[in-house]
């Protein structure tokens, strides 16, 4: 039996939000292909997350950001936000390693803060994207068991 094209599953992890989100998820995700458009797209469907991240390399090390998506809503998380300059203080989280900015709407992506963390990230990775080519998807993990990704009403 063929297995789904990787655009059907991608498609099919995002159906498994409400309405609200998965409008979200798919509007970030145009725009973040938009603003990095020779990254890898590395996709992970686990346990608490659908995690779309940004890469130059297939190795989840080398990811930038990534679209974190839950039943609470979306977050663009910096792999290694910790290190990065927050002036404007937009950065949650208080982990080692990765920070995150809740994702009101698309909008927020394009919200001059959000633009020079995004830009910092990118200055201060060890791989930088490539010069050249487009965005191809790679689904990376499909967990077995995952949280509901519905709101409990």
């Amino acid at each position: 039996m063929p297995t789904a094209s990787v655009s059907a599953q991608v498609a099919s992890f995002i159906a498994k939000f409400d309405r609200t989100n998965a409008s979200l998820i798919r509007s970030c995700r145009s725009a973040m292909r938009k603003r990095l458009p020779t990254a890898l797209e590395l996709v992970y469907d686990n346990y608490n997350f659908l995690a779309i991240g940004y890469s130059p390399t297939e190795r989840a090390s080398d990811c930038v950001v990534s679209l974190a998506c839950g039943a609470n809503g979306v977050s663009l998380s910096f792999y290694y936000g910790a290190t990065l300059p927050d002036p404007d203080g937009v950065l949650l989280g208080s982990g080692n390693q990765n920070r995150f900015v809740r994702l009101e709407s698309v909008r927020t992506l394009a919200e001059p803060a959000v633009e020079r963390l995004l830009a910092a990230a990118l200055a201060q990775a060890k791989t930088p994207m490539p010069e050249s080519g487009k965005t191809r998807t790679i689904v990376k993990s499909i967990s077995a068991k995952q949280r509901p990704r519905r709101a409990a009403r």
